[in-house]
């Protein structure tokens, strides 16, 4: 493995997606041209002149273009819409070139009607196959020409798409649910396995093949996750992930609760990356309000973020020895993420899921001690990280199941939509906190950490010494915390400054109204994105103007590293794909939602 922060390795042509996108610009095929409150430009596109317009885009942008994101909008009953085309929903492309900056664009698709249709793209980029799923199962819009359109997130027997505007947000919004014999009996049928269905055939004519259900309950696959194996003897001939049982409709919760309570519904997605759910989301939503967040709260949440990818890739470094037969870590890489809790509690008051961040900044000022926990932290982990190379990266029989298991090349990351470890452990030193800073880590110094071959083992490497770039950057924030305020002052901070309540009259009632409804957000879109504990986690808001957000969309680094398991797991021994699942490092949380 080796440590780097230079231009991103073997990805090329760092201007090619915005020359393509100039060119596109001038082309008839645009209906209109926009630019949201992220900065990000909006080009509308018919669905017509989608694959032409995406495949040219592609061929310019080369290897280092990746389909980011695609999601779809429920444009009915919209109010502000100024200069948008047309449409009863929207399906939104966000490309995102992984050269020397992160230069983003969105694509949009109108369409009208209650059944939609449009081209789908997954013989373009293959990560598309589960978004065009996830959008035809929450939305209804058909793709055609996509090899396997059926539910994602929802049971096969579901009946509705629940991201549309008419669908119920509640249970108390229907009846009581109740169960027939016939529905029991359909519901039972739905369970039969069949492999056609799955788009699975026999490879040889001159064996019998066994299917093998790996989960949905199984301490290896890290949650509520089914893989659907086909094996010849113990070899892997195909391999079909199956998600959607741990999904809560987290973006449909987002369009109903309002812009403040919504905060700690973020803390369950990654559950093991704390306040760095909370941190896109408020990042999102001070864009649209136009809020500044003070220094002194932008590096209290980088150091509360840092934390936490700590805690996190303890988790995973432990669980990942145990996955391929060690036993020892685990307990000892737990220890450690207690006191990170520790900490965590005495600056929060909550240890897994504080919800701390606020708009406009932190629910409150550092306790005093603070700095003094952190430094023996500090000052003590590194140590430990040492015993643990030893005992774990330095172990042969460790080593022997995981260096070349589960390899693959960063073209491959990129097609695939990897980023975060998975993404530099194929070599590229691309790091969203470097090429495209937020908060205050532009202020801040830290090496990239990369592998060369991609496999398992590099995966893990680049997690252990992204801990100790993680110290590395907590020590400059506790040395150079700056002093000042911990909130904006800003009418659209949620809550409002406690010293304004008091005033008068109307202050007070302001307040109130802050607190139990929320602000009212400017019409507007706006994305922010961070560099989570598993890779790239952004969250796009649409705001209509009122105190609720009108989409929430919720992009998760778990969700498209889990569609590459057929690639990684094809011709592999079962115990192989053991260690790979390991290596991935997903929680299903995150690719559920």
């Amino acid at each position: 493995m080796t440590l780097t922060a230079t231009v991103s390795a073997g990805l090329t042509r760092p201007d090619a997606l915005t020359g393509a996108v100039s060119d596109l610009c001038h082309s008839p095929v645009i209906l209109a041209s926009q630019q949201e409150r992220d900065g990000v430009r909006v080009l509308w596109i018919a669905a017509s002149d989608l694959r032409p317009a995406l495949a040219r885009l592609k061929e310019q942008g080369a290897d280092a273009l990746m389909l980011f994101d695609v999601t779809a909008i429920d444009e009915r009953g919209r109010l502000h819409r100024n200069g948008q085309p047309e449409a009863s929903f929207t399906v939104v492309y966000h490309l995102m070139s992984l050269a020397a900056r992160a230069d983003e664009i969105r694509i949009k698709v109108p369409l009208t009607g209650d059944a939609p249709e449009l081209p789908g793209i997954s013989d373009l980029w293959p990560n598309a196959n589960w978004y065009e799923r996830e959008i035809w199962d929450l939305f209804g819009i058909r793709f055609t020409g996509h090899p396997f359109l059926r539910r994602i997130l929802t049971p096969p027997t579901w009946t509705d798409h629940p991201l549309r505007k008419d669908h119920h947000a509640r249970a108390t919004e229907m009846p009581p649910y109740s169960l027939t014999e016939d529905q029991e009996q359909h519901e039972q049928e739905a369970l039969h396995f069949d492999p056609s269905l799955w788009g699975m055939k026999r490879h040889s004519d001159h064996s019998d093949f066994m299917f093998l259900n790996l989960g949905p309950n199984h301490p290896s696959v890290h949650g509520v996750f089914r893989i659907i194996l086909q094996l010849e003897g113990e070899r892997i001939v195909d391999a079909v992930p199956d998600i959607g049982f741990h999904h809560r409709g987290a973006e449909k919760m987002g369009e109903r609760q309002s812009w403040h309570t919504y905060i700690p519904y973020t803390d369950r997605v990654d559950y093991l990356g704390g306040v760095m759910n909370n941190f896109p989301y408020v990042m999102a939503v001070e864009t649209l309000a136009g809020i500044t967040v003070p220094p002194r709260a932008q590096m209290i949440r980088v150091m509360l973020a840092e934390l936490f990818r700590i805690a996190s890739h303890l988790v995973f470094y432990g669980t990942m020895a145990q996955d391929v037969g060690q036993l020892s870590p685990v307990f000892y890489m737990f220890t450690d993420r207690e006191r990170v809790f520790g900490i965590i509690e005495a600056i929060c008051g909550f240890r897994m899921h504080p919800a701390w961040f606020r708009i406009g900044g932190v629910a409150m000022d550092l306790p005093a001690g603070w700095d003094g926990l952190i430094r023996a932290f500090l000052d003590d982990l590194p140590k430990r990280l040492d015993e643990y190379d030893a005992m774990v990266m330095r172990n042969p029989f460790f080593r022997a199941r995981t260096k070349g298991i589960g390899a693959y090349t960063a073209a491959e990351a990129v097609e695939w939509g990897v980023t975060g470890p998975g993404l530099r452990a194929c070599g590229p030193a691309w790091d969203y906190r470097r090429h495209a800073p937020y908060a205050c880590y532009d202020q801040l110094e830290f090496d990239i950490p990369t592998g060369t071959n991609g496999d398992c083992y590099d995966r893990i490497a680049v997690h252990v010494e992204e801990i100790r770039q993680s110290l590395r950057i907590i020590r400059q924030c506790v040395d150079n915390m700056p002093a000042g305020p911990v909130k904006a002052d800003h009418p659209l901070t949620a809550p409002p400054p406690k010293a304004r309540t008091m005033q008068d009259i109307e202050t007070l009632i302001h307040h109130f109204l802050s607190v139990s409804w929320g602000p009212v957000i400017p019409p507007g879109e706006a994305r922010a994105c961070v560099e989570a504990t598993k890779g790239l986690n952004s969250y796009t808001l649409i705001s209509d103007g009122g105190t609720t957000s009108w989409r929430t969309r919720i992009r998760t680094p778990s969700f498209a590293h889990l569609q590459m398991i057929p690639l990684l797991s094809r011709g592999v021994m079962i115990a192989d794909l053991i260690a790979i699942i390991g290596s991935i490092d997903f929680v299903m949380a995150d690719v559920d939602r």
